[in-house]
């Protein structure tokens, strides 16, 4: 990461990208083509192996292994089922241990805090997609509305009634027999 939370564009085989493999122009790297595709390194992509990632958190690495059993921080697996910590898991393992020394909270707590602070990230991620859903739905309708009467005949006129008098009717209905 950059330090301000941004991500490091590194390219495949060690390359920054945009330069060659083999150094400047025309040295051994310059006739293989263009340069290979660039990802992104985020705080979600797992880079640390175990002994790094203790020493990132200051924790013991056996300490990680009963993390993960326990489902407090589950790092990725590679192909060989080797543990790979992300950023974001460094930074997990560092709550899980301020949780415990400092607020005395045992890791069944811990852990049930982590899947409600998950809950309430999901929850919020909904609640937000659904704001966008009322939005875009009111645009639907404010151009639907639109277009309904965009779609009135013009050459209607508008009836206007006739203006009311202050005349007074009295009505007597006729008798039988008159």
């Amino acid at each position: 990461m950059d330090g301000n939370g941004g991500s490091i564009g590194v390219g495949l085989g060690g390359a920054l990208p945009g330069s060659r493999a083999g150094g400047g122009p025309g040295g051994p790297g310059a006739a293989r083509g263009p340069a290979r595709a660039a990802y992104q390194l985020t705080e979600h992509t797992p880079v640390y192996v175990i002994s790094v990632a203790a020493q990132l958190s200051g924790l013991h690495p056996q300490t990680l292994r009963q993390y993960d059993r326990l489902g407090l921080v589950s790092p990725d697996r590679t192909a060989g089922r080797g543990r790979r910590y992300s950023a974001r898991d460094i930074e997990q393992l560092r709550e899980v241990q301020r949780l415990s020394q400092e607020d005395g909270i045992n890791l069944a707590g811990i852990k049930r805090i982590i899947e409600l602070e998950n809950q309430v990230t999901a929850l919020q991620a909904r609640v937000a997609e659904l704001q966008g859903e009322v939005a875009s739905a009111g645009i639907t309708a404010t151009q639907r509305e639109a277009a309904v009467h965009a779609s009135y005949r013009r050459d209607l006129v508008p009836y206007s009634t006739a203006q009311q008098s202050s005349a007074l009717v009295v009505w007597r209905p006729k008798r039988r027999g008159e």
